[in-house]
């Protein structure tokens, strides 16, 4: 078979380095001369990251489609090659040039209805949404989206529907932008939308999830788009961030190995070739370096995060308070907190950003002790979490509430608000963020004079952040207490157990009876976060109390 069949039949498949390879030396032959040929030819090329070759694969297309007489073929293809430069490379001008070209194409000679025009709707929402217009990028997504359903056209109905959903959620209406964000991912997913729409909409539709905290969500649309990137070979773009997105997701779940495995592997994919989302991939890994306690490494993935202009924030000053420099993290997160991000309106074009800001702050300030600017940034959180309304959102001001009432010796009042982001941390399966909600609670329970259920709540977080490899977090919780908040008569029984005694044996040593034997075994292993006896038994050696 002849290498243009070849890419054809490659193409179909979304075998898409093969289609490449076949087109290019289709081309060589001069068998590519016809215009949709030649969009094959630059959409494989810009899936395989050939960006030069796609570039000049489309421009073609975009002659051959004028050449013709075919302005509305000419018209799309210039809005795609505009709208690949400016989100995939960040080449606003040559993007903006051909998205320019596009609209003298339409003005030209098409007809005043018709999709193409609906198209041209799309980069201006995406420019109401850089300059803080959430309102004005839903009217132009939502005429976009009328003109596909109009035009029965899939891309341009899910490209808007995606960017209404992202107003919506820049715009404080989070539940209402996620139902439209699903409404995109059903057309993607019924196989009626384009490979490079799909990909924008799978990639979108996953960050806008994890930028008001939607775990749930955001592990499912993850799922998906794993398994999208993994039914085409030879697929580059997307893929990187979809190994952002699977660090991120594998951090939550407190799989911290399989975080940083991912994380790196993003890193290396985004960075050849070099790709706009690197930066991100790169803070991510630096984020997993902190909480492990890596402090070198973690420096130096920040740095490399600043190099690809990504924010370091508040990740380093986080790092800073690790180390000690605690005046330094206040100075790096009243710095970041201060100062305005473009396109910011009243906090809301990026909540889950503002947010992590102010937890944060809350952490560093409370550390240097000003509760009174811990007290006001919790402020700012709570309405952020009340605007969103997502479950971790929510646990995220609760816990920020709660330490800033600790700290000012509101035991009670710190513990309902803690009770209550420890309830939502454990519902999503979060165990790492569960485990430091559980130290505060731990504290508050101390400070009510419950010893003994504090001791079990720091027993519970200390296994967790063991089992996580977070280092620094066990450093801070300190040394165990050799009886872990057990009773006189626990330890007795723990003594026993570890010499092998059955419950009888030790109800005869002690002069109980076995059902008090039992409960007191209950108590043990439910203070220590103990499984069976034989675990018992390793922490009473492991802790020297036999």
């Amino acid at each position: 078979m002849d290498p243009l069949s070849l890419g054809r039949a490659a193409v179909e498949q979304r075998a898409w380095e093969q289609a490449c390879t076949h087109l290019v030396a289709a081309d060589d032959q001069g068998a590519l001369q016809d215009a949709e040929d030649l969009l094959r030819l630059g959409l494989s090329a810009h899936l395989t990251r050939k960006d030069e070759v796609a570039e000049v694969a489309w421009e073609r297309a975009y002659e051959a489609f004028a050449d013709r007489g075919d302005v509305l073929a000419a018209a799309r293809c210039a809005f795609w090659l505009g709208l690949v430069l400016l989100l995939a490379h960040g080449a606003d001008a040559r993007g903006g040039g051909w998205l320019a070209r596009a609209q003298r194409a339409l003005e030209e000679g098409a007809p005043q209805e018709c999709a193409e025009r609906g198209y041209l709707l799309l980069p201006a929402g995406l420019r109401a949404l850089d300059r803080g217009d959430p309102a004005g990028a839903h009217h132009a997504f939502a005429e976009a989206t009328t003109a596909g359903r109009r035009f029965r056209d899939a891309d341009l109905a899910t490209l808007g529907c995606l960017g209404q959903g992202q107003a919506l959620i820049r715009g404080g209406a989070a539940a209402r932008g996620l139902a439209h964000l699903d409404e995109a991912m059903v057309a993607v997913q019924a196989g009626r939308v384009s490979p490079v729409a799909s990909g924008i909409v799978y990639c979108a539709v996953v960050l806008a999830c994890q930028e008001v905290l939607d775990l749930r969500r955001a592990q499912q649309w993850t799922a998906a788009l794993t398994g999208w990137c993994d039914a085409q070979p030879g697929l580059i773009p997307f893929r990187g961030q979809c190994l952002v997105h699977r660090a991120e997701l594998a951090q939550w779940r407190g799989d911290w190995a399989e975080a940083v495995a991912e994380a790196e592997r993003a890193c290396h994919w985004l960075s050849d070739p070099p790709d706009l989302a690197a930066g991100t991939a790169y803070y991510r890994l630096a984020e997993l370096h902190r909480v492990r306690g890596e402090q070198a490494a973690g420096e130096a993935a920040f740095q490399q995060a600043v190099v690809l202009g990504h924010d370091p924030q508040p990740g380093l000053a986080l790092l800073r308070l690790a180390q000690g420099r605690t005046q330094t993290a206040v100075a790096s997160i009243r710095c970041a907190l201060d100062r305005p991000a473009a396109g910011v309106v009243d906090g809301v074009r990026a909540p889950r950003s503002r947010a992590e800001l102010l937890a944060a702050g809350v952490e560093i300030l409370l550390a240097a002790g000003d509760t009174g600017a811990a007290g006001a940034a919790c402020l700012e959180l709570d309405g952020i979490a009340r605007t969103v309304g997502t479950s971790a959102m929510r646990a995220t001001a609760a816990r920020a509430r709660g330490a800033v009432s600790l700290a000012e010796g509101r035991y009670a009042a710190a513990l309902g608000d803690l009770s209550d982001a420890l309830a939502r941390w454990s519902a999503l399966v979060a165990p790492y963020e569960a485990a430091r909600t559980r130290v505060l609670v731990g504290h508050a329970l101390r400070g009510l004079g419950d010893e003994d259920t504090a001791a079990m709540e720091l027993t519970t977080a200390r296994r967790v952040f063991e089992t996580v490899g977070a280092g620094p977090d066990l450093e801070r919780l300190g040394a165990p207490p050799p009886a872990a908040g057990l009773t006189p008569r626990e330890l007795d029984v723990v003594r026993l157990v570890a010499e092998g005694c059955t419950n009888r044996e030790i109800a005869a040593r002690l002069v109980i009876s076995d059902k008090t034997v039992a409960r007191h075994l209950h108590n043990v292993f439910t203070k220590l976060a103990l499984p069976n006896r034989s675990a018992a038994t390793a922490y009473a050696y492991e802790h020297h109390l036999v």
